[in-house]
């Protein structure tokens, strides 16, 4: 497969000139002064996803840090569905003062409006981007039932059962699907999607056999039962393999060069944010991500912290939104 992806009379525009330039430093200097008493009162962090998934696990690490270190309370608000795209939007409609963030998958921002013809907010312009938090590894995963136990005797089952094979996924959009829908596109299969409101019950379901394959955004719910045997690993879908299995290969490696489907987690807020909030926000994240706990409890999801602050985070969704774009289009990826 080809490699894919890859801006009046002179007295009175003088007073009016002066008039505004005032209004400006006074208002600079009421953000200013709002900026140096923040946090004053709790802040709402918005997971887009069920508890127990990648991101609600990152988000509650982090809201835990980020109250120790503002001496204020962070609470997370989890508004699951729609792959995401519900709580997002709660996100971009809320005040642009700091007290509602969201911690989302980038795909809300970078996959979605590729897939969805109407979504209820604008990835670039709605959101201010805060700081990148964390990157999981992604894998596919199989109940012992299933008929195969590596992704070549998935792929040649699925040839010889076109569509019999259900996959489940944490949403429509999502990275897992997305990578779900590029695998199927490389090997030329086809599989039927069975979307849920998050990783935490689609890896409950596989766990059950209630469904025989999921794509998962981490290994948060389900990786601990791959070494007991309750759980098969068919493949890691990001470059490289993930360090909770590191005997898994990935999907590059089984046949397919060039797979990669990361799935990247970051802070975000509303359009509008005054700078020196988000500065203080980043920086706050920043040394979070420094705590043993938390350099832990991430490695206990197969994902690491990675706390780039605005100006990378803001250029790596710029790059993201191209390469998913470009994929999108290339492969004829749609939505039903």
């Amino acid at each position: 497969m080809k490699s894919i992806v890859s801006t009046m009379l002179l007295k009175p525009v003088r007073l009016l000139a002066l008039t505004i330039g005032s209004a400006t430093l006074a208002f600079g200097a009421a953000h200013a002064q709002s900026a140096n008493k923040y946090p004053d009162k709790p802040v709402r962090m918005v997971v887009p996803f069920a508890p127990g998934g990648p991101a609600d696990v990152m988000a509650r690490v982090l809201a835990k840090e980020m109250s120790e270190r503002m001496n204020q309370s962070v609470i997370v608000d989890n508004r699951p569905g729609a792959g995401g795209n519900i709580g997002t939007d709660v996100v971009a409609k809320s005040a642009a003062d700091g007290y509602s963030v969201g911690l989302i998958a980038i795909s809300s921002l970078t996959i979605s409006p590729h897939l969805f013809a109407k979504l209820p907010y604008d990835g670039v312009k709605d959101f201010t981007p805060i700081t990148m938090v964390g990157i999981a590894k992604g894998a596919v995963l199989a109940h012992p039932s299933a008929p195969f136990s590596d992704l070549r005797g998935m792929v040649d089952y699925a040839k010889a059962n076109p569509g019999k094979i259900s996959y489940a996924s944490s949403g429509i959009g999502t990275a897992p699907h997305l990578a779900a829908e590029y695998l199927q596109v490389v090997t030329g299969i086809k599989m039927t999607h069975v979307p849920y409101k998050g990783t935490a019950p689609a890896a409950q379901d596989l766990l059950a056999g209630v469904i025989p394959v999921g794509f998962e955004s981490s290994l948060t719910a389900s990786g601990r039962y791959v070494a007991d045997g309750r759980l098969k690993a068919i493949g890691i879908t990001s470059a490289t393999r993930a360090s909770l299995l590191p005997d898994v290969p990935t999907v590059a490696e089984q046949g397919y060069p060039g797979f990669d489907v990361p799935t990247a987690f970051g802070l975000v807020g509303p359009a509008g944010m005054p700078a020196e909030i988000v500065f203080r926000l980043s920086t706050v994240v920043a040394d979070s991500m420094k705590s043993a706990e938390a350099i832990e409890r991430f490695a206990g999801i197969g994902a690491e912290p990675k706390a780039d602050g605005p100006e990378l985070f803001s250029r790596f969704l710029a790059s993201e939104t191209e390469r998913w774009g470009a994929l999108i289009r290339q492969v004829g990826i749609t939505l039903d």
